[in-house]
């Protein structure tokens, strides 16, 4: 590596090229009693491991205090009843007493402090769960339908995407070290030194990567917006392959017109024998031709946008030494969950559970955590993850439903009514206190946004209409607010930006309408284009589709910019 061209890297590849295997000093500097904290390097390296640095931003006005977000690696988001209560246990004793479900199917710890970190890491793995590659420049958690009974096919998807998930690990032995065994590794030992990944190299890949699967015609895991999608292609009641998506990706910056939203493109059709192999080379492109100069530009979807489906087809085929088949046809038509109790392709039943924000926890008279320690206690179901972040028990006897009914009901919890029309097809990313680059609140701040909302549509006589509303404090995207029909970004304390025009099958980006909105102007902005709405939609149209159809015909909007009517 020449000079010129090391100068131009940014720090996070010079510190991967330094310490191949991910080590750091993180085990020396878990073993010392007097810190609370880890370096700024150790803090990237971290990432790899699962596991973020961050500090309670309520407290910063006295004093930094220091405190850790760990992630699981959760495939498609199941997990049995037993490692349930091992997560349950390891949040109430060395985290903030709650479980933050992701965006992505896993489970988040918050709260932790150093002391706890490595009792924590233990239990995780304890438990046949790990964090290995749930943050940083690797393959993230790999998502699946988690609808038990989305298709018959179900179980296949699953497993497939258990496959991809294994197939894309990192090799490193540094994960195994310092959170089993607790040694720290000797980076100056050749064989660490000199350490290579077998598929992500010396360097790994410029930025994280995002993989997920989906069943048409249901799109609940808004796979369009992956790095790297598989979307089942179902012929004869069969699974027969997938069609390939690649270069989708939520996340930008304020103010950085390289930087953008965008929904992944069709690239052909795999077979499953085939799919291991193509996601491999996925994954190589975006390694070999990703900007490791700025990681505000390194994600796959720039190289897609910037040098064409064509040329990623045939980089695909150089790598393979054959060519994607034709993509086939399929039909997105919605997104979302499913709430309350439905019986499954093998006879027993499952309860979807609304979430509010993703944040199982007691609070007042709705005691959810307590509530599901004790029916996972009692029946052992299997839980599963919605990519919605909302929660799925499954595989319970019928004979059953009455009991699991008459806990949740002494717990605060109706499976009948569960939340609100709005509140169901909401998600939030967890910004402050929390996130260190959240410029603005979201999962504290959105329950009270929607309350106004719905009065707004009642208001309006739009009170049966559901509206997908997503909300994140910055604009990385992590709640996938560029795909909502009302999108939030947070731009400054108290302030938003305003997206409009996503659709219920999560296939088209929304634009944005108003920039730096205080949260106190945010319903009278609405107002005006909810009362259009009432007044000129067509029969059963969406929200979504209306301002598709009609508003931004009449609307002039630049790309990142204010629209002005």
């Amino acid at each position: 590596m020449s000079a010129s061209t090391e100068s131009k890297l940014t720090h996070n590849e010079v510190i991967k090229d330094a310490i191949p295997t991910l080590a750091g000093n993180i085990a020396a500097t878990l073993q010392d009693a007097a810190l609370d904290r880890f370096s700024e390097d150790d803090t990237q390296f971290l990432k790899f491991h699962g596991i973020y640095q961050q500090d309670d931003r309520d407290k910063r006005k006295t004093a930094k205090q220091f405190m850790f977000m760990i992630r699981g690696r959760i495939p498609g988001g199941v997990l049995s009843g037993k490692q349930y209560l091992v997560f349950d246990d390891l949040a109430t004793r060395y985290g903030n007493q709650t479980l933050r479900i992701t965006s992505r199917q896993s489970f988040q710890f918050h709260g932790v402090v150093k002391a706890g970190l490595g009792k924590l890491m233990r239990g995780i793995n304890d438990a046949l769960v790990d964090t290995l590659a749930a943050c940083g420049d690797v393959n993230r958690n790999v998502m699946s339908p988690p609808t038990p009974a989305t298709s018959a096919f179900g179980t296949e998807v699953l497993e497939d995407a258990r496959r991809v998930s294994t197939a894309l690990l990192p090799k490193t032995k540094a994960y195994h070290s310092i959170w089993v065994e607790g040694v720290q590794l000797n980076l100056e030992d050749p064989s660490n030194k000199d350490f290579e990944d077998p598929l992500y190299g010396k360097t790994y890949l410029p930025r994280k990567f995002k993989t997920a699967f989906a069943i048409p015609p249901l799109n609940d895991t808004d796979v369009l917006t992956n790095c790297l999608g598989f979307i089942a292609i179902e012929e004869n009641g069969k699974l027969t392959g997938y069609n390939l998506t690649a270069g989708g990706g939520l996340g930008m910056s304020h103010g950085n017109a390289e930087t953008y939203p965008r929904v992944g493109d069709v690239i052909g059709f795999v077979t499953p024998g085939q799919l291991i192999e193509a996601s491999r080379a996925v994954l190589m492109v975006h390694r070999d031709f990703g900007d490791r100069t700025n990681r505000k530009h390194a994600r796959l979807k720039y190289v897609l946008e910037e040098k064409g489906v064509e040329w990623f087809r045939a980089e695909l085929a150089k790598r393979l030494g054959w060519s994607l088949a034709a993509a086939k046809p399929f039909r997105f038509e919605r997104q979302g969950d499913v709430f309350g109790w439905h019986r499954q392709q093998d006879g027993r039943m499952f309860l979807g559970l609304y979430v509010e924000t993703g944040r199982i926890k007691d609070q007042g008279s709705c005691r959810l955590m307590s509530a599901l320690r004790e029916i996972v206690g009692r029946f052992s179901p299997e839980i599963r993850l919605t990519p919605s972040q909302n929660l799925v028990l499954s595989g319970i006897q019928p004979s059953d439903q009455s009991a699991i009914d008459a806990i949740l009901k002494s717990h605060g919890i109706d499976t009948v009514s569960q939340g609100t029309i709005l509140g169901r097809a909401s998600m939030a990313c967890p910004a402050l206190p929390t996130c260190g680059l959240a410029l603005a609140e979201s999962e504290r701040y959105l329950p009270g946004l929607l309350a106004r909302i719905e009065a707004l549509l009642a208001e309006l006589h739009l009170g049966n209409q559901e509206i997908i509303v997503r909300m994140t404090g910055c604009p990385n995207g992590c709640a996938r607010p560029y795909m909502a029909e009302i999108g939030f970004v947070g731009k400054a304390p108290g302030k938003y930006n305003v997206y409009l025009g996503g659709n219920e099958a999560s296939t088209r980006l929304n634009r944005v309408f108003r920039e730096s909105v205080k949260e106190t102007e945010i319903v009278n902005e609405l107002r005006p284009v909810l009362t259009r709405f009432s007044q000129e939609r067509q029969t059963g149209e969406r929200f979504g589709d209306w301002c598709d159809r009609v508003f931004w015909k009449d609307t002039v909007s630049q790309p990142g910019g204010v629209s002005k009517a």
